[in-house]
Formats: C-alpha cells, structure tokens, sequence
C-alpha cells in the first residue's frame, strides 16, 4: 500500500535567500528588460515557502541599497498581507519574526518604507493584535513616551524621528481598528480608547500650548517649529480618530457613554483652540506674504494649515454623524458663527486673499469647511420648534441679508478662473457644474449656492422680499461691462436655487416675454429655465420657452457658446422631465429638438458630454411618446395626427443620425422602437422603427448598454417575438435578426435560442418564398460564424431542423425553396458533421421514421437540388457538405458516393479552377486564386459605409467555402471514410466496386492534379 512514508506531507519547497536578493536587485534596476525578467521570476518566488520573512528583512537592513529596501517592503506590504495565515508561506517562528522586525522600522530615516511599515504595522495588528501581539502598543507608546519626555524637560535636541514614526503607526493602527465592526474588535478599540486618550491629549497640550508664544514670522523657518507643528499634528489626529469612533458608538450604537463626558470636553476645548489657531495663522500669513521664499518656512505653514483644518475634519464628521447632538454641543453655537466670521472677513479683504493653496490667507477648503458647518447648523437651527416657541439660535435679520448678500455678490458669481476654465474647455466646464452633489462640499461657488438655498428655507421671511428687491432693481438694466454680467448672472443663479420660494412673487412668463428673450445667450439664463420649469414654479405649456431653450441649442452664430448649447441640453431635459410638460404644445418642436441633441452629440469630444446629450436625448423621445400614449384617448384627431407627423420626422432624424455617427445613438433608440411595438401604440410607426432599429444595428460596435443604459442586447427578446408573429413585415424583422447574429451571435444565442428557433418556425409555416431565402440566408450565417454547442441542441428541441427535412419531402415545397433549405443542411454539415448525424437520428425517432428513409429524401434532394444552384459558391459548399457527410461513415450516404457524390464533385471541378498562390507551398496555408467567385463589392450594397459592411466583409472572407481548395478537403474526407470503414482496401471494396472506371479515375486524377 506504500513505503514508509507514505502518509507524510512533503516538506514545502522553501527560497533561496540569495537568489530573492538578486531579483530584488534586478526589480530596482534602470534596465527595463532586467526589471521585466525580475518581475516574472519575482512572481514565483514569492509562492515559496519564507519568501514573506526573507523580503522583510532584505527591506531592514540598511546597509542594502536604498532603492532594493523600497522595492522589498512594497512588494512585502502588496503581497504579505493578504497571506499572513498561510502556512505554506509563513511558519509560527516567521511571523514572530516580522513582528519584532517591524518595530525596529520606528526610527527609519526614509519616508516610503516608513509609511510602509505603518500599512503593515496596522494590517498584522487588526489579525493578531492582543492575542499573538500583546506587547504592540506597550512597545509604541513607550518610544512616544520616552522620546515626549526627553525631547520637551532634559534634551532638546532629541530627535523628532523615532516620536514621528511611532506616531504615524498609532495613528495607521487606531484607523485600523476604528473600522473594525466585530464585537471582539469593538472591544478592543474601545480599550485602547480609554488606555490612550488622555495620554496623547496630554502630549498634545504640552507642544500646542506653546505654539501662540512660538510662532512667529521668523521661527516659521526652524526645523524644530517644523517638527513641533508635524508632532501636534500627528498626535491630534490619533485624537481626532478616537474622538469620531466614541462619537459614532454614543450616538449610533448608544454604548461607551462614559465617554460622553471626554468627548463634550474635547470639542469645547477644540473650539477654542480652533480660534486661536486659525486667528495665529492668519496673522503670520499677513505678516510673512503668500509665499514664503525658505522651503522650512513653507514646510510648517503647510503642516499649520493642515492642522488648522483637520479640527474643521473633526467637527463635520461629528456634525454628520449626529447634526441635532452636534448642535447641543457646548460652545457649537459660537464656533460655527466664528467660522462664518472668518467668511466675512474673506469677503472684505482683497481677492487674491482667497485661494486654493494652503499658503493663502483664506485657503479654499477652510472657507468651504467653514460655510458647510454653516450651512448644515443652520438646518438644525429652525427658528421655530415643533412645539411652537422660538429657538434659542435664531438669526437676526440683519445678519441673514448681509449674508445672503455677501453670497451674491462674492461667492455665486463666476470668478476669473471660472471663466479661464470656461474658456479653455467648455465640455469639462459643464461636466463639473453638473456634478452638483458633489462639488459643492469641495468648492466655494457650489458651497455658496447651497448655504443660499438653506438660508431662503430656514429665513423665507428674510430672503425672498430681498431677491425679489435686487431682482427688480438689476432686471431691466443693460449689462455693459462683463463685471455687470457677472453679476447679474449671479442674481440668476440665485433665483434658479431658490425658484420654489419665488415662484408666487416673480412673474415668470412676464420675465420670459420681456426679459430672457433678449438674453437669451446667456448660460445662467438657460440653467435658471431649467430650473424653474423643473421645480414646477411655472408650468411647461408655453411655447416660448421651447422656442428660446431650442435657440440656444441650436445658435452658433458670433458670440455663441459651447458651454450655453450643452447647458440647453440639460435644461431641455429637466424641462420634458416635469410634472407639467405637455405634449401637445411641445410636439411641433420635437422634429428640431431631436436634431439638434443628435447633432450636439456629434460635437460634443467627450464620453461624458455624449453621454449627458444622449441621455437628454433619451429623455425628451421617451417622455414625449410615453405621455402621448396615456393621453391619446383625450385627444382630438388634429393633435393626434400632429404627434404622429412630429414623431415620424423625429424617427426620420434618427435614423440618419444612426448612420451617420457610427451606433452612437444606439441606446437612445431602444425606448422609441420599444414603444412603437407596445401593445398600446397607436402610432403606426412599424416600417419607419424597423429601419430605425435596423439603421441602428448596422453602424453599431456592440449590442451592450454602456454603464447601464439600455442597449440593443435589450431588444432583441422583441425581436424573437416580432419574428413569430409579423407575417406582413418577415422580412424587415428577418433583416435585424440577421444583423444581430452578424454583429454578436454568440451573445443573442445565449437568450433562449429555443425560442429563437421556434420563431424560425412559426415565420417559415407563415413566409412565402421570398421570405423562406431570406431565413435560409440569416441561418446560413448563423451556422457559419457561431459555435455548434450554442445552436446543436436547440435546433432538434425546438423542431427547426425536423421542419427543414420534413419539408424535402413535401412535392408541394418550391424548388427554390428546397434548394435554400440544402444551402442550410449543408452548413450544418460544413460545422460539425457528427452534430448532423445526431440530429437526422434525432429527427427520425421525434416523427417516428427511419433513419434510413430520411436519409433518403435529404439525399436525393442534395443530388435533385444541384442542378438548380445557378453560383458556383452555393455549388462548392454542396460539393464539401456532401463530402464531410462522406468522412463520417454512414452507409447510406457511402452508397451513394460511386455516383451522385461523385457527379456532384466532377461537376465542380470541371467548372470551378483554384490554384495556391503559390505552388511549391505544399504543407502550409496559402491563399487561394479563386477564378469563379464574386467580388464583395457586388453584393451587401445596402449596408455599404457601416460597420455591418465590414462585418460582412470579414464572414466572406473567411468563409471556408473561399479559403479551402477543394480538391484537398474530399481527400481529407475520404481518408476519414477510409478509416471509419476499416482501411482503404475495404473502403473500396464495399462502396467502389461499382462506380464507373472512368468516373474514379477522373476523380483521383483532379486529386492527383493538385498534389493531394
């Protein structure tokens, strides 16, 4: 049963240290080809055994060169991790091993294997931390200890290394554990939260106490400063994580509520320190310039402003968490007036105050911080409470206009790098204004618009006479000089945020008549439209405002804008997309409205800018003929016609833009074909919607939906219903299934072929013979280009093929009709010529016949049928379906091969001439001088200057019935047949014996001929 070590597991095959050091070295180098061998050989061998402990120590030891260290530990740090409890990797000692090894990393001087070591410091911790690493934080916190001692009471001079390090790996592993959802994790978070809080606040106190005394204009330029602002740093944001975890579970989970108490005296005491902070700052930024020349002085602004907006961190992750506890908070009220403070200033000092660098006086992210708090309190903040009475935090009115006004007039208008971004590339502008959700938690124009919005909700009474006041004082002035234009478009965007308080008191058809239409080239004009029609201030049933949103997407005269074309778009869109939208009143403008998304889909460069026209595209077909529909009962026979003339030309539109811009609108016509064959259509569109779909599957890449959006994959279910039931259109429905196989027939089979089959069936009991070709031709393709296992089994369930054969049968069936029905046979032959077999056997036990009469009527019509095949392909592909029936042995087609198949062969050959381009190429593929066949470019007409016609083009290039000399594959075939029947002596014995002499050697002498 075995030797004796039979039952012993073989010892894993460990790495050669040496060798994983030179690949290291290989993977480190400047020799592209040396880092590719590297890579490979690097691959294999980290799946050995110690690989893991070898790389890590490559990566300790410093007197390995800098570069090989790096490499090491991120090739540790990618590849360790994911397998730490693998024991064909690792072995208990290993894993001791590294742990130990990765607390020497603690005072390392390079910065990438440092923060590698925190990763991987952190990720170990979260698996083995306390049980197999007790001593972890013991072992960090005395570094951070002893180092806080030494460097700040008996030696100043101290490094600041092995503090920062041990710092930046608490920090890594506090965020570890803080994510951590398992009660046996929470516990442990939640450990460690009691046992370092205090300590590390204590640590932050003794360095940022002294920071108002410290910092000043010239000790921005020390190191040591640098190092103090970076410690602090560190040291609150190990704090901060503590903090937003105790916040969350008192909040969310209602546990650890004793650490209420230390989480209320950590905001206040942070609020405060905020302030003093944030007030320290902006002075040394006014006293020592934007941009301070010594790059230590840099350096530890960098760090300050950083560290003056990890609080604002804090405070809006505590806000989101829980707003109506963070607004109870002690002090949260006057903190959140003093960030707003710090806006007001910002507005009253000169503009280059205000940047997106962490240099400037007001830095973009503390402004955005610092109105976001703002304007999420303000929510919190109701001036009236449920109950009835006044809140204690209710603005003045004084302070809510000089707010709203400062919004206006500093924060919502275009400033000059919005416009350079304009200007520079319109179709990213519009990308970025439309990502409305998101961009106004980083930027201050958005960030502004929302704080409007909140302020007009919460201070109604305030704001709307306000805006209506400046409305009506700015609305009729002319605009000279682009500071006026900006400002009124700011006016604008105002009214559009704030449309579902103005719509009672801002007479908007009034303004429309009077005002936008001599405006009407202006962008925020177009998304304000947009924006009152959508938020149903004013009902979609006046014409004028699809005259003037089609003008704008339409005008590309002098002083037109790209930017005011894709906004129309949009506006279009969230217009159809209202409660009020009426159909009739827009139908006369669909045709335009249609032509100009299409051609604005064509201009736009981007994915996204098509993506977004399409989808307004999409919206204005849908919507237009969905309501059509639910209304059409209402309507009179005039508006009824209207609609339907309105969607024909839409339909006409569509279909020249599909041809035109290469299946890029493909998803945009799924709805309308959709719609157009719902049972409840009444639009009598089937002609126009096939040549839509059909125009659509021609200059299509793919039949799949992009990102989720419907695609042509969707409609071909419609399809396969279409084609069992539409005898008066067969052959338009026939035409778009056959442009689906050519396109992705692997795809389409993959939906239920069976009843893609059955289809075929039910439109052949139903098709005259114009159709029947027409079937015959798509299946031919289908059979040709797509796996047998994808159709073989379908084609006997779902009775197709028995049809077909059955029909060879019927004296009544048309000689045309047969013969196309041989073209078929014989490409399910040319595909698998045992699948044929499997299916006559099939087929003769389903009709309860045998075999043999089956064979006999496809046979005879094989031979009968031939004289009927007017091009010399057809003949040709009869010609080696009949011979790879030949090879597979049946007897009843081997009877027949001493004279109808070799009748069949001779006439071939003596009408068809092939020859290899060249001759002495014998044993390879070489292309073939064909002397009988047509060229592509005389047929397929119809689907010339598509990607369809280069589809084609590559079937019939391909088709073995061209690219297979003749003569050759019989006498693969034979040899088959040969074998099958036991040798060649016995294969001529039994099936040559009677053939005519003549007629054998007039076969072996065209064999012979051509060197087979």
């Amino acid at each position: 049963m075995g030797g004796p070590h039979a039952n012993t597991a073989a010892a894993p095959q460990s790495v050669s240290p040496e060798e994983l050091y030179n690949v290291m070295c290989g993977a480190a180098s400047q020799n592209p080809a040396q880092v590719q061998q590297s890579a490979t050989r690097l691959k294999e061998l980290l799946e050995l055994f110690g690989a893991f402990d070898t790389l890590h120590e490559i990566a300790a030891q410093r007197t390995v060169p800098l570069q090989v260290r790096q490499q090491s530990i991120i090739q540790f740090k990618n590849t360790a991790l994911g397998h730490w409890r693998a024991r064909k990797l690792l072995s208990d000692e290993q894993r001791v091993r590294i742990r130990a090894r990765s607390l020497t990393f603690l005072d390392e001087p390079d910065d990438i294997i440092a923060q590698c070591n925190a990763v991987i410091i952190s990720k170990i911790s979260r698996q083995d931390f306390p049980n197999n690493w007790p001593t972890l934080i013991s072992h960090i916190m005395g570094v951070i200890n002893t180092t806080m001692e030494a460097r700040y009471t008996g030696a100043p001079t101290t490094s600041a290394l092995p503090l920062r390090r041990s710092l930046e790996v608490l920090n890594a592993v506090l965020k570890e554990f803080s994510s951590i959802r398992m009660p046996t994790g929470i516990k442990t978070t939640g450990q460690l939260v009691e046992e370092l809080r205090l300590v590390l606040q204590g640590h932050y106190s003794r360095i940022a106490s002294s920071f108002p005394t410290t910092l000043n204009p010239s000790s921005l330029a020390s190191t040591r400063i640098a190092e103090d602002l970076l410690l602090s740093h560190l040291l609150f944001k190990c704090l901060v994580k503590m903090a937003e975890w105790s916040w969350n579970r008192i909040t969310h989970c209602n546990d650890y509520n004793n650490l209420e108490r230390w989480i209320h005296e950590l905001f206040q005491n942070s609020a405060m320190q905020l302030r003093a902070l944030s007030e320290l700052r902006i002075n040394l930024v006014l006293a020592i310039g934007p941009a301070p020349p010594d790059p230590v002085a840099h350096r530890s602004l960098d760090i300050f402003t950083r560290h003056v907006r990890l609080f604002g961190k804090l405070f809006r992750r505590m806000q989101v968490l829980s707003p109506s506890r963070f607004v109870a908070l002690p002090v949260c009220s006057d903190l959140v007036l003093y960030y707003w403070s710090k806006v007001v200033q910002a507005t009253d000092s000169p503009p280059e105050y205000i940047a997106d660098s962490q240099t400037a006086v007001f830095p973009v992210r503390f402004l955005v911080q610092a109105m976001v708090l703002f304007r999420d309190s303000l929510a919190q903040w109701a001036p009236v409470r449920k109950n009835g009475t006044e809140s204690e935090r209710v603005l003045s009115k004084e302070f809510v206009e000089d707010a709203v006004r400062l919004l206006v007039t500093r924060f919502i208008p275009l400033n000059p790098a919005d416009l350079e971004e304009w200007m520079a590339d319109p179709e990213e502008w519009v990308n970025t204004e439309e990502k409305d959700e998101e961009q106004w938690q980083y930027e201050l124009r958005p960030c502004g618009e929302r704080v409007l919005m909140t302020l007009a909700n919460q201070y109604q009474q305030y704001v709307t006479p306000l805006l209506v006041t400046t409305f009506n004082q700015i609305v009729g002035q002319p605009t000279v000089d682009l500071s006026s234009i900006i400002q009124k478009e700011a006016l604008y965007c105002a009214i559009g945020r704030c449309a579902h308080r103005l719509k009672d008191v801002i007479p908007f058809d009034q303004w429309l008549e009077n005002t936008l239409v001599v405006e009407v080239r202006r962008l925020i004009l177009t998304w304000l439209i947009g924006k009152w029609i959508s938020n149903d201030c004013s009902p979609a049933n006046n014409p004028k405002i699809w005259e003037v949103l089609l003008h704008l997407l339409s005008d590309r005269g002098p002083g037109s804008d790209a930017v005011v074309r894709f906004t129309a778009a949009v506006a279009l869109r969230e217009c159809v997309d209202s409660q009020s939208f009426n159909v009739d009143v827009f139908a006369p403008f669909l045709p335009l409205a249609v032509t100009e998304l299409v051609r604005l889909t064509a201009e736009a460069d981007t994915l996204e800018s098509k993506r977004r026209v399409s989808r307004s595209l999409n919206t204005v077909i849908e919507l237009a003929g969905a309501q059509h529909l639910s209304l059409n009962s209402g309507t009179t026979a005039g508006e009824d016609w209207l609609f339907k003339a309105s969607l024909l030309e839409t339909v006409t539109i569509l279909i020249k833009a599909a041809k035109e811009q290469s299946g890029s609108l493909s998803a945009l016509v799924v709805p309308l074909i959709r719609d157009s064959f719902s049972p409840a259509a009444q639009l009598h569109l089937d002609e126009d919607a096939f040549t839509l779909w059909q125009a659509a599957l021609m200059n299509a890449n793919t039949i799949e939906g992009a990102n989720g959006s419907a695609g042509l994959v969707d409609l071909f279910p419609l399809c396969v219903e279409l084609l069992a039931m539409k005898a008066d259109l067969l052959g338009m429905v026939v035409g778009i299934v056959e442009s689906y196989f050519i396109l992705d027939a692997s795809r389409v089979l993959q939906f239920n072929v069976v009843n893609l089959f059955q289809a075929f069936v039910e439109a052949i009991n139903k098709a005259m013979s114009i159709n029947i070709k027409q079937i015959t031709t798509a299946l031919a393709i289908l059979f040709q280009i797509a796996p047998p296992s994808l159709w073989g089994e379908a084609l006997h369930v779902s009775g197709l093929f028995a049809v077909i054969v059955k029909s060879l049968q019927d004296d009544k069936v048309s000689t045309v009709v047969l013969t196309e029905y041989i073209f078929v046979l014989a490409r399910i032959a040319m595909a698998d010529k045992y699948l044929f077999v499997q299916l006559v056997s099939a087929t003769a036990r389903s009709q309860n016949m045998q075999e043999s009469s089956l064979y006999e009527s496809i046979l005879d019509q094989w031979y009968t049928r031939f004289d009927n095949m007017s091009e010399p392909r057809h003949r040709k592909l009869t010609a080696m379906g009949i011979a790879n029936l030949v090879a597979t042995g049946r007897p009843e087609v081997l009877d027949r091969l001493s004279t109808e198949i070799c009748t069949i062969w001779l006439d071939v050959f003596s009408e068809l001439k092939e020859a290899a381009n060249n001759a002495d190429a014998e044993g390879f593929d070489v292309p073939l001088i064909l002397y009988w066949d047509r060229p592509f470019s005389s047929i397929h007409q119809e689907s010339e200057g598509t990607p369809e016609h280069d589809r084609r083009r590559a079937i019939f290039d391909n088709d073995p019935v061209r690219t297979t000399q003749l003569t050759t594959f019989i006498a693969a075939r034979i040899q088959e047949a040969e074998a099958v029947c036991g040798g060649g002596a016995a294969f001529q014995a039994r099936y040559l014996e009677k053939a005519d002499p003549l007629v054998l050697k007039q076969i072996y002498a065209e064999l012979v001929r051509n060197r087979i």
